[in-house]
């Protein structure tokens, strides 16, 4: 990922809300590139976004990224996001991470200053899209990831996406070493975890959370559509248990709808920032919607980010693959 500008090929996946300014700088400073979360920076993080940023870069001078989620709603948060990527821009940020829609003004906004576009992708037509926008690059989302999971498995979606002449990330399934390799041998260009950096000291998430992903096995993951509408991995928890995994009729029927399915994602989005915000400090008497990935087989420990860095730089070198170690 030289285009990155990072030492190793190992992201830190903007996550709502996990993405607190000491954890996107911490993977940063250990090589790997944090990619900061807007949301999570202003809302549940309560900084000013310029603020935010400018927090992050105290803790590092290596290079960071930006979440931008593009999806067509209001033009009131179409205008937040220009703002974003604007002032991202002034603080020296060049990589950014588009989701949920067509990111061709985000690459038309950042190429000329040097910025790089790389867009996420669960399946062959959203990666062509992506192409045909001029991005640099694809996070590929497959069917162990965290959050909004795509339907392939890690190689098929390689298979699926490999051959438009882009790198391609991994997002979903990696949480140990050996995964890590594995995804690089695939012919990956790199990794991006989020549930493998919730278990970290740097996460501000609650120690039960962190200490939930430890105990958890991949069979503890489920896909609740209660959270947003459409399918979310989450940790099998109580809370969750108690809201159930499918939307309810009336939701379903909204959802299908042209014309009443941005009402109804609104709806769920309102719901949700409160409920995960929530949850980021919860514990398992209430409120407790974790997000997670299948990865959280591959971990064991709670420890600094930049052990889980140095150990799957070591992992990569010694299996005589490329990844840097400074």
């Amino acid at each position: 990922m030289v285009d990155a500008g990072i030492a190793i090929p190992i992201v830190c996946g903007a996550m709502y809300p996990c993405s607190n300014p000491e954890l996107v700088a911490a993977a940063s400073q250990a090589g790997g590139l944090g990619v900061l979360q807007p949301i999570s920076l202003t809302f549940v993080h309560g900084y000013d976004f310029r603020a935010g940023i400018r927090k992050i870069r105290s803790l590092t001078d290596r290079p960071i990224g930006m979440n931008a989620l593009i999806e067509q709603s209001s033009k009131l948060y179409r205008r937040r996001m220009e703002e974003w990527i604007d002032v991202s821009l002034e603080e020296g940020v060049r990589f950014f991470v588009t989701s949920l829609g067509k990111p061709d003004w985000v690459v038309r906004r950042v190429e000329p200053v040097g910025g790089r576009v790389y867009h996420d992708v669960t399946e062959r037509k959203w990666a062509q899209k992506g192409l045909d926008c001029g991005v640099h690059g694809l996070i590929a989302v497959n069917n162990r990831a965290g959050g909004h999971a795509g339907p392939l498995e890690v190689r098929a979606l390689l298979d699926d996406v490999g051959d438009l002449g882009l790198p391609v990330v991994c997002a979903g399934g990696v949480g140990n070493e050996e995964e890590f390799v594995a995804a690089l041998r695939m012919g990956y260009a790199g990794v991006q975890m989020g549930t493998r950096f919730i278990a970290t000291d740097e996460c501000s998430a609650s120690d039960e959370y962190k200490q939930t992903i430890v105990d958890a096995n991949e069979d503890d993951i489920v896909h609740s559509e209660r959270l947003t509408g459409v399918p979310v991995a989450v940790i099998n928890t109580p809370s969750v248990q108690r809201l159930g995994l499918r939307a309810g009729p009336l939701a379903r029927w909204m959802l299908r709808g042209q014309r009443t399915k941005h009402w109804m994602r609104t709806i769920y989005a309102v719901k949700s920032f409160w409920q995960l915000r929530r949850a980021l400090h919860a514990t398992s008497a209430g409120g407790d919607y974790w997000q997670a990935g299948k990865s959280v087989s591959g971990i064991g420990t709670v420890e600094p980010v930049a052990s889980i860095i140095r150990r799957f730089c070591e992992a990569a070198r010694s299996a005589g693959l490329p990844a840097n170690d400074e």
